[in-house]
């Protein structure tokens, strides 16, 4: 995108027309007049504290969301997007970075001396458009953690972000006839983009709960008619039943994960249409998309994206990536994932680089063993994990396995499949593996369970 086009663009977000002020933004909820007012007001408070604050989004409520995105645009205060609202999350990013205030839907997890805001409306006057914040200077921050191991945090710029949004708004023709239902929390980057921030700049609507049960999705898309879906792999697992419909649709998305092959195509098969899943992360931003329908494994590069290969590393070169990513000479960044070139200017992903481990001096890809056990009888899910071994720098591989299988069964049919030294020393048979709020597969907490008992106590 072009410096003057987005510079046109991110000024005129901050000023709304009358007829904007009066249309819906939440369904049967907040206006975008009441947005931009709750936006005038948090900034009349933050401006009275002196010098800017850095304000903790602790909520769900996508109208104040947009609202503080807004009053920050403006240069009222740093923004940071917790991972989780846990007591203890909040307190590991307030010693990690620090926050003066925030917004909270439970005031009492914050840390001691952190004043919790009540964002109340101002006139919108107090917004003045030709005062904003310079599109390359931070302005938020993200944490990512759970699946991830140790919490980052990664900072994003108004071009970064809005870029962002400009882009999926026009790709995917989304208008102020739209209506989105998410089953993904506002304050990751994945809710935070498509479901507050593309629905705002398009003028759009949106349902303001997050719906997770399958039947409540199905009936919430056909009771409104909503048109836009922004979902994960695993709820859209759980709609694998008979009677999915939904005829009101016309795009569905699916990111935080790869959605499963025979998942999409059930999706398909009853709904007229293709799961569009988009790769990219909190740090690189929106890479690449690729549809069911389209019958393919390999990706489309976003417009606004360049990419290369470093050996198999998959490299990207993009205004959406975060200013903490290192870049080479050309200014791209080298992202976690191996990849092979396709036809067409797209890309097959291979894998995470760091997914390939020693097992007594052997290499061991520790996807192809989660893949293999998922095709074993009763299996549902199973996610495969490196420990560290007591003694050297080896590894040792766990398995947490969602099936009906005994734990001795599992390793005879696994003996059968696997090289010895592949096959996972440690197994937990569960009926359900646990996710994070963004569908996401805990990880961390995984290797936590393998490691409980192994440690001192201090340090449990």
């Amino acid at each position: 995108m072009q410096k003057d086009q987005f510079h046109s663009l991110y000024s005129r977000i901050l000023t709304p027309s009358k007829t904007l002020c009066q249309r819906e933004f939440t369904y049967s909820g907040y206006s975008y007049g009441e947005v931009f007012e709750l936006a005038a007001g948090i900034r009349k408070i933050l401006s009275r504290r002196g010098g800017e604050k850095t304000l903790c989004i602790c909520t769900e409520n996508k109208a104040v969301i947009a609202a503080c995105v807004l009053a920050s645009l403006t240069g009222a205060c740093q923004l940071i997007f917790p991972y989780s609202f846990s007591a203890h999350a909040l307190l590991e990013m307030y010693e990690t970075v620090g926050f003066n205030a925030a917004i909270a839907d439970h005031p009492e997890e914050m840390p001691a001396g952190v004043e919790v805001m009540i964002p109340l409306p101002s006139s919108i006057v107090e917004i003045d458009p030709e005062v904003i914040r310079d599109p390359d200077k931070q302005f938020l921050r993200l944490f990512t953690g759970g699946s991830t191991g140790k919490p980052k945090v990664w900072s994003k710029s108004p071009r970064n972000l809005l870029t962002e949004a400009f882009y999926l708004k026009e790709k995917f023709a989304i208008s102020e006839k739209d209506l989105f239902v998410s089953t993904v929390p506002p304050y990751h980057i994945y809710g935070l983009l498509f479901s507050v921030l593309v629905p705002f700049i398009a003028h759009a609507r949106l349902l303001p709960d997050i719906y997770t049960f399958p039947q409540e999705i199905i009936s919430t898309i056909n009771k409104h008619k909503a048109t836009v879906l922004v979902s994960v792999p695993i709820h859209y697992r759980s709609m694998k039943v008979d009677n999915l419909s939904a005829p009101s649709l016309k795009v569905a998305f699916s990111s935080s994960g790869v959605l499963d092959r025979s998942d999409g195509l059930h999706f398909h098969r009853k709904t007229g249409l293709g799961i569009t899943e988009i790769y990219g992360s909190t740090e690189t931003g929106g890479i690449a998309a690729r549809c069911v329908s389209d019958h393919t494994d390999s990706w489309k590069p976003f417009d606004i994206v360049s990419w290369k290969l470093n050996g198999k590393r998959l490299s990207i070169k993009s205004d959406l990536a975060s200013p903490e990513m290192e870049r080479d000479d050309a200014g791209y960044c080298l992202t976690g994932d191996e990849a092979r070139q396709d036809k067409d200017d797209r890309f097959v992903l291979l894998g995470r680089a760091d997914g390939i481990v020693k097992v007594a001096g052997k290499r061991v890809d520790l996807l192809d063993v989660q893949n293999k056990i998922k095709t074993l009888p009763t299996v549902r899910d199973a996610v495969v994990v490196a420990l560290p071994a007591e003694k050297g720098r080896e590894n040792v591989i766990a398995a947490v396995v969602a099936c009906d299988l005994t734990e001795t069964h599992l390793r005879k049919l696994l003996m059968d499949m696997l090289e010895p030294y592949a096959i996972p020393r440690h197994v937990k048979i569960v009926s359900q593996i646990t996710t994070t709020a963004t569908g996401k597969i805990d990880r961390r907490r995984i290797e936590q369970i393998f490691l409980k008992g192994k440690r001192p106590k201090a340090e449990d």
